[in-house]
C-alpha cells in the first residue's frame, strides 16, 4: 500500500515550498507530500491520485487563487475523497470566508499565516487530524479495479475473464458508487463505455479486449518461439494434462487458450468426485494448480489466442493464429473441449450478460443473495451450480427437460439437491422467453406435457443445455462425427477398414485423429466420458502416444 498523501495547493511558490519543507520534516516517514500551484493543477493531480486508488489523508490550501478558489478547489475535490480532512490557508482578512466554508463544506480546519513555529502553530493541528483520518478510515484497495454494472455484458466478461484466470480485482458499481461514477464520466470524457479498469499505475482500458486485457496483467499473448515438439489447442483438464507430462519428460510444449485455463471444468463450483480431494476442489483451484505444475515445467501458455486454420507441411502441423501469425510443431493436440449450447428462446441474447448466464458466473453469487434464481440443465455443472448457489439465494430453481435428475447426473449430487430445502426441481418443462428492458426480470416456462405456459419472475438464469465442440479450426482436416466431435483411434475403423482420410499403413494410435500426428483428448473426442478425471487421463495419455510417434517423424 502507498503511503497516504497530504496536498498541498498555494499559487504563491515560495508559500508551496515552505509548506512542503515543514511538512517533510515532520511527515516524511508515514505520508506523501504533494504539491500544486494552481486550484487545476490539484484537481488533476486528485484525480491521477484516484486512478492509482491511492489514499489521500489531508488537503492544505490556500483560499486566496486566482481562478478558482481554495474553497472552490475543495468542494470538487471532496468529491473523489470525501473523508479526506481539509485545512485552509488563510489571511486574517479570510476569515469570514474560512467559517463559511466550515458550513458548507465541511472544513475541518483553518490556519492563519505564517504558522511560525511549525512545532506549535502546525504540527499539533495536523497531527490530530491525520489521527482522526486513521482511526475512521479504510484504505482503498491498492490492485486492479473494474468500474461498471451489474447489467453490462462486457463488464461481466471482463470480471469473468480476470477470475477464471486468478487475477485479482475489485468490482465498483457505478451506480451505488459515486466516487467510482464520477471517475468512469471523467475518463470516459463524455461517452458511456462500460467497463473500464484502473490498474495502480494510474492508467485505465476503457471497455478492454480480453487480449488487450491479458497484455496488461501480464499474461503471455504471444509464443516466443516459432517452433515446438507439442503444441497443446485447449487448457483444460485435457491440455493441462498433456502439458505437465509433455513438458515434464522432456518435449518443448506450447498451450495455446483463447479464454483462460480450466475450460469448462474450471468455471465449476465445487468437484467432489476427482481423486485425491476428500473434500472436493473447485475447478478454478484445480486449473491454478494445474498451471502452476505446468510452468515450474516449463511449459509456454499462450493466452487469449484463438486457433482459425490448421494445415500439414509433413513433418511440421502449422497452426494459424485469428490474430495473424504461425507456429509449427511435430505433434499437435486438440483439446479445445466444448462450449454450452446456445438457448434458442426470445429475449435470451438481448439479456445475455444481463441476468442470462451460460456456465456458472459464479462471481457475481453474492450479488444474488437472498433471490430467487434458475438453473436451466440436468447434468452435473448444473447441479454443482445448483449447489454452489444455494449458500447465497433464496430460492435455486432446476428446470429439466426429463422427468428427473437421474439421467445425466452423478448420485452423490442428486442427494445433495435433495437435501437442500432452498433448491426446487421442476422437470418437464423448458425456457421459452426471457423477459426485461436493461436486466432479467422473469422468464416464461412452459410444461412439456401440457402445453401450458407461466411467467416466473427471475433475478437470473444460468443456462447448462448441452455441449457444442470446439472444431471448427480443424473443420476438413480431421474426421469428425455429425456433431462434430472428433474421431480418433478405433472410431476411424468403419465397415471392415480404416477410413480413406487415414494415409499411412500403419494403425492411428489410440487417440490419434485422421491426420498422422495430430491428436485428439478430453470432451472435444468422440465417445469421451465427461468427467474431469477421463479428461486428465486422456491427456496424460495422448503424451505417451505423441512419444511413439515422433520415433516416426
Amino acid at each position: 500500500m502507498a503511503k497516504p498523501a497530504i496536498l498541498i495547493v498555494d499559487d504563491e511558490i515560495q508559500v508551496v515550498n515552505a509548506v512542503e519543507r515543514d511538512l517533510r520534516a515532520h511527515f516524511h516517514g508515514e505520508y506523501r507530500i504533494v504539491k500544486a500551484t494552481s486550484g487545476q493543477e490539484a484537481l488533476d493531480a486528485v484525480k491521477q491520485l484516484k486512478r492509482r486508488a491511492a489514499p489521500l489523508a489531508l488537503f492544505l490550501v490556500d483560499q486566496r487563487m486566482p481562478n478558482m478558489t481554495g474553497t472552490e478547489f475543495l468542494r470538487e475535490a471532496a468529491k473523489l475523497y470525501s473523508d479526506a480532512r481539509k485545512v485552509l490557508l488563510t489571511a486574517y482578512a479570510d476569515t469570514n470566508a474560512a467559517i463559511t466554508s466550515i458550513n458548507e463544506i465541511r472544513l475541518d480546519y483553518y490556519l492563519m499565516k505564517p504558522w511560525d513555529p511549525p512545532e506549535q502553530k502546525l504540527y499539533p493541528i495536523l497531527d490530530d487530524l491525520l489521527s482522526d483520518w486513521k482511526a475512521n478510515t479504510t484504505l482503498p484497495y491498492d490492485g486492479i479495479r473494474v468500474a461498471g454494472t451489474q447489467w453490462s455484458a462486457t463488464s461481466h466478461a471482463v470480471k469473468d475473464f480476470l477470475s477464471r484466470n486468478q487475477i485479482p480485482y475489485q468490482w465498483q458499481e457505478i451506480e451505488s458508487d459515486p466516487q467510482a461514477r464520477l471517475l468512469v464520466e471523467e475518463v470516459n470524457q463524455g461517452k458511456h463505455q462500460l467497463p473500464v479498469v484502473f490498474f495502480p499505475d494510474g492508467s485505465f482500458l476503457i471497455q478492454p479486449t480480453l487480449s488487450n486485457l491479458a497484455e496488461k496483467t501480464g499474461l503471455q499473448t504471444h509464443p516466443s518461439h516459432p517452433f515446438y515438439d507439442l503444441a497443446i489447442i485447449g487448457a483444460g483438464p485435457a491440455g493441462l494434462a498433456a502439458a505437465v507430462y509433455g513438458a515434464s519428460e522432456g518435449l518443448k510444449t506450447v498451450m495455446i487458450e483463447k479464454e483462460a485455463a480450466g475450460g469448462q471444468a474450471g468455471t465449476s463450483s465445487r468437484i467432489e468426485n476427482y481423486l485425491g480431494f476428500p473434500n472436493g476442489i473447485s475447478g478454478a483451484d484445480l486449473a491454478r494448480r494445474a498451471v502452476t505444475q505446468a510452468l515450474r515445467f516449463g511449459v509456454e501458455i499462450i493466452n487469449t489466442q484463438e486457433v482459425n486454420a490448421i494445415r500439414l507441411e509433413d513433418p511440421y502441423r502449422i497452426i494459424r493464429f485469428t490474430s495473424g501469425g504461425e507456429i509449427s510443431c511435430h505433434a499437435l493436440l486438440i483439446a479445445t473441449g466444448v462450449s454450452v449450447r446456445r438457448l434458442e428462446a426470445p429475449g435470451i441474447d438481448k439479456l445475455t450478460g444481463a441476468g442470462v448466464y451460460y456456465g456458472a458466473a459464479l462471481t457475481d453469487a453474492a450479488f444474488y443473495r437472498d433471490q430467487d434464481i434458475y438453473i436451466v440443465g440436468g447434468a452435473n455443472s448444473a447441479g454443482q451450480a445448483a449447489v454452489f448457489f444455494a449458500g447465497y439465494t433464496r430460492t435455486v430453481t432446476i428446470l429439466l427437460r426429463s422427468d428427473s435428475l437421474k439421467p445425466a447426473m452423478s448420485q452423490y449430487l442428486i442427494d445433495q439437491i435433495e437435501a437442500i430445502k432452498n433448491i426446487i426441481v421442476m422437470p418437464n418443462v423448458e425456457v421459452v422467453g426471457a423477459k426485461g428492458d436493461e436486466k432479467l426480470q422473469s422468464i416464461c416456462v412452459k410444461n412439456r406435457e401440457t402445453g401450458s405456459e407461466a411467467d416466473y419472475p427471475a433475478a437470473a438464469m444460468f443456462i447448462f443445455i448441452g455441449a457444442a465442440p470446439h472444431t471448427d479450426s480443424v473443420n476438413g482436416l480431421v474426421d469428425r462425427d455429425p456433431a462434430g466431435f472428433i474421431l480418433t483411434g478405433p472410431d476411424l475403423f468403419k465397415d471392415g477398414q480404416w477410413t480413406k482420410s487415414w494415409p499411412l499403413k500403419r494403425n492411428p494410435y489410440l487417440l490419434e485423429t485422421s491426420a498422422p500426428g495430430i491428436f485428439a483428448a478430453g470432451d472435444v473426442r468422440h465417445g469421451s466420458i465427461k468427467r474431469v478425471a477421463s479428461a486428465v487421463g486422456e491427456g496424460a495419455v495422448s503424451v505417451a502416444l505423441v512419444h511413439q510417434y515422433l520415433k516416426t517423424v
